[in-house]
């Protein structure tokens, strides 16, 4: 099992940055929040994980690594969707998940490509693709490709947690992209205590 890679260097800057969110972190120490280097598996991951309860999505996550053992392009396409949507997903997201894999076999696409892009360039090819948003993007770059400065506004969690931090009792975009900057350029790692906070930690 593999975590979320950071350090006292990122939770220093935070720190100094943000009395509030200091004390969270003070309060929490580290978190750690599994990743999946894959990138195939961790799109399907986030693909499954779109517009669900966590629950819901760790028992769904678990049929289907059940189902698959290994997940990549070749165990998926073993599968028919019909079978692959009895995991607990709807049948939009089953056929997302193969078209993407067909696509990786074919060669039609690569993901390890992404590794070269800045941020914003990974989200505009990410969400190219049928049935990725940017919050699928973002959840890729952030639980998979570790990249060290993503805020999630389309995170409902992340936002939660920004407005219980802050009392806030609303919170627009323009607020937000203020804590954006604030937090940048560690983002993803305000966003592991934000989600902390967000379930009551």
């Amino acid at each position: 099992m593999e975590f979320f890679q950071y350090g006292q260097k990122e939770t220093d800057y935070l720190k100094s940055k943000d009395k509030r969110l200091a004390e969270v972190i003070e309060r929490l120490g580290p978190v750690q929040r599994e990743i999946i280097p894959d990138l195939f598996a961790g799109l399907v991951n986030s693909i499954v994980g779109q517009q669900i309860s966590t629950k819901a999505f760790i028992t769904i996550w678990k049929r289907i690594t059940d189902l698959f053992g290994t997940v990549t392009p070749e165990s998926i396409l073993s599968k028919s969707a019909e079978e692959l949507q009895k995991c607990g997903i709807t049948m939009k997201k089953a056929n997302y998940i193969q078209n993407i894999a067909m696509d990786i076999t074919n060669g039609k696409l690569n993901l390890d490509t992404l590794y070269e892009l800045p941020d914003d360039e990974v989200c505009r090819r990410l969400s190219s693709l049928n049935g990725i948003g940017t919050w699928t993007a973002e959840m890729l770059m952030t639980f998979s490709m570790q990249r060290l400065d993503i805020l999630s506004w389309d995170d409902l969690a992340i936002r939660r947690g920004i407005m219980m931090l802050y009392r806030h009792k609303k919170l627009d975009k323009n607020l937000f992209a203020k804590y954006k900057k604030r937090y940048s350029p560690y983002g993803s790692v305000a966003s592991l205590y934000l989600w902390e906070l967000s379930m009551g930690k």
